[in-house]
């Protein structure tokens, strides 16, 4: 496997290095690996690994471009944790290389992995927990949202101009008889290959929705509204290259989302509430975790460094991380506020004909599964009553 050294001409601070770690891979689809250089103060060199050769300059270009834009720019303040639960629990190891062996995980694709009974039943409880909360605390509304999002959806969201990394595309053949001719042709031949399929498509209206939310704002453009909260449970796809692992970060996952609508003050002290509550429900199950101030993973733009950092300065994100190693805890939950960005660009109106606020919170039911058996383990027997007693997820709610 070929190897380039890549000197960094303005070296990243350490601080800044989980930063840097979680683009390397979107420089370039050619990098396998790559392993960050440094004296642990900073990042000054980068080993990069590629599947066939490639041209050293290109790759320097690409992440010199990368670190300068997304980085470097980056306000060198710690992570504010804002609450640290009080369980100190031992994590488990080998948990998802157990669940491979039971049969309970199977790896179907490229982030892509099937579950079995055993995890679905923890995902069902963890769901319906959630559900009732904002039910109850809120009077939610929920819905049932389309699997496909319009890409002019994306467009107005803003999606399409901070996440390009994430982006998963659908497209279709052309509707044409001898589009579809040539196509059955090519595959009773067995020579069709990706350059010929994507010349016979094309209509790209449509994505594969990287979040649920977006679809509520959508639902509610150019439409007044009174205070309100609407839930939602859908699966969510982003494309992760090979930042892949275990069920940490999947390329198809599941989220039970919830936005806020109507006035700033509302808007702000539901999240604060909805915030509450989960950590009522980490504390009541005993799991160790903290929540922290955090930032959406902007990309590729000459603003992304100032974007990050007022998103965090202003503490408008804030994630929730429980452990699933020694050494490591995952995203398993946001809690964010987005002020009038999404009612501007959608056209919502709060009652009283002002521009409404919006906020929302989204908790991965995979991830939060799978940090909840890594503390707990496999054994149904070692669960919290609760938990133990729940339905698996496909009986619960909607489907």
């Amino acid at each position: 496997m070929p190897q380039y050294r890549i000197t960094l001409a303005d070296p990243v601070p350490h601080i800044h290095e989980s930063e840097l770690r979680s683009r390397v891979f979107f420089v370039s689809e050619l990098i396998e690996e790559f392993t960050l250089l440094g004296d642990g103060n900073v990042v000054d060199g980068i080993d990069v690994r590629t599947r066939e050769p490639a041209d050293p300059a290109e790759l320097e270009r690409k992440l010199h471009q990368m670190i300068k834009n997304d980085v470097l720019a980056l306000y060198p303040n710690p992570a504010r944790v804002t609450w640290r639960s009080p369980s100190e629990r031992t994590v488990l190891t080998g948990v998802y290389e157990h669940m491979v062996e039971r049969g309970i995980a199977y790896e179907l694709g490229e982030g892509q992995i099937a579950v079995g009974e055993e995890f679905c039943q923890v995902m069902g409880f963890f769901d319906r927990s959630v559900r009732a909360m904002v039910a109850e605390e809120f009077g939610a509304r929920e819905y049932r949202y389309p699997t496909l999002i319009p890409l002019d959806t994306l467009r107005r969201c803003g999606y399409l101009a901070s996440f390009p990394q994430h982006l998963m595309f659908v497209t279709r053949l052309h509707s044409d008889m001898d589009t579809y001719q040539e196509f059955l042709e090519d595959v009773s031949a067995g020579r069709l290959d990706r350059r010929a399929l994507y010349e016979r498509c094309g209509n790209l209206d449509y994505a594969l929705p990287p979040t649920m939310c977006y679809h509520t704002f959508s639902q509610f453009a150019e439409k007044p509204t009174a205070n309100r909260v609407i839930t939602s449970r859908g699966k969510s796809f982003r494309f992760e290259s090979r930042y892949r692992q275990s069920l940490e970060r999947l390329w198809d996952f599941t989220i039970r989302e919830t936005v806020f609508l109507g006035t700033q003050d509302y808007v702000v002290d539901a999240r604060s509430r909805f915030i509450g509550r989960i950590f009522e429900l980490l504390e009541g199950l005993d799991l160790a975790g903290h929540c922290e101030v955090a930032n959406d993973p902007f990309f590729g733009r000459q603003d992304t460094g100032a974007r990050i950092t007022s998103q965090r300065m202003l503490e408008l994100k804030y994630e929730l991380r429980l452990p699933v190693a020694a050494d490591r805890t995952i995203a398993v939950g946001s809690f964010n506020l987005h002020g009038q960005i999404f009612s501007k660009a959608f056209g919502i109106s709060h009652a009283d004909g002002a521009q409404a606020y919006t906020g929302c919170t989204g908790i991965g039911l995979e991830r939060l599964t799978y940090a909840f058996l890594c503390q707990y383990g496999l054994d149904s027997a070692q669960w919290p009553d609760a938990v133990r007693r729940a339905e698996p997820i496909s009986a619960v709610g909607i489907g």
